[in-house]
């Protein structure tokens, strides 16, 4: 296990609030575009996360009143015009290889969505856990926009299974907007909150996740992502082999006697 409690990215904003990281793209006056750069580092970070021993939660927040505005215009889009499929194949799997990443890490993760919120912007707040949005947030899918298609790192497996097939579908064919009431509605916003409140509850709702039995959490996670290509039968069995897991834990005794003892169990993740 590691330490990330020294991390110094050079592409965005990285914070320890007891054990849970902060992150926010660190572009504001451009709504925190990404770039090649910025994709490769957050890709390695969260590939790193699932080795940290000090981060239990992970809050991807806004910056600048925006979240992100996807990929640099000039900055990525403008390069792969020249680049031949090689190169076009290593960029769209470096991509997908930071929603994996984002995936596999083993802590859950909090998007907290204020403003702009679009194409790779976008994905990231879906491959997160948990997202909050602002009454502001503006939400789309919009890689239609530039002439490719809706499938873009993940898009058309893991949106459908938040928001339904057909909702999915009408956000990845026409690119348009979806507004924080309606991704309220439609189930891809857990919370909508006031801009101040934003970053703040979302923190305190990490806090509460990493205060808890976080071996235990590592254990949820990975059964969500995984339960999508079982069948129900190999799910029950795989969720009775984790819990099985779970429960030789130090956490799951500690709250066996702090219930016994009418008391709040203090996990450890242990």
């Amino acid at each position: 296990m590691k330490s990330m409690a020294g991390l110094t990215p050079e592409h965005f904003i990285w914070e320890m609030r007891g054990g849970v990281a902060v992150i926010r793209l660190n572009r504001p006056e451009r709504k925190n575009p990404l770039t090649f750069e910025s994709y490769a580092e957050l890709r390695d970070t969260f590939r790193d996360l699932a080795y940290a021993s000090d981060v239990h939660a992970v809050v991807f927040t806004s910056n600048g009143e925006n979240f992100c505005s996807g990929g640099d215009v000039h900055e990525i889009i403008g390069p792969l015009v020249g680049k031949d499929m090689k190169g076009l194949l290593e960029f769209t799997r470096m991509t997908g290889d930071l929603v994996k990443a984002m995936l596999n890490c083993g802590k859950p993760i909090i998007a907290a969505v204020d403003g702009i919120c679009v194409g790779a912007g976008a994905i990231i707040a879906m491959s997160s856990d948990i997202r909050f949005a602002t009454p502001r947030a503006s939400t789309a899918f919009l890689f239609t926009r530039v002439g490719l298609a809706g499938c873009d790192m993940g898009a058309c497996a893991m949106l459908p299974r938040i928001i339904g097939q057909g909702r999915a579908a009408d956000l990845l064919y026409s690119g348009r907007s979806m507004n924080a009431e309606e991704g309220l509605q439609w189930g891809f916003y857990n919370r909508v909150v006031e801009p101040e409140a934003l970053e703040e509850d979302a923190i305190a709702y990490a806090t509460r996740l990493a205060d808890g039995p976080t071996f235990a959490h590592s254990i949820t996670k990975t059964q969500l992502n995984q339960e999508w290509s079982m069948s129900l039968e190999q799910a029950i069995e795989s969720e009775a082999q984790a819990q099985a897991i779970c429960m030789q834990t130090n956490d799951f005794a500690r709250a066996y006697h702090a219930f016994v003892a009418k008391q709040k169990p203090e996990f450890k993740g242990d």
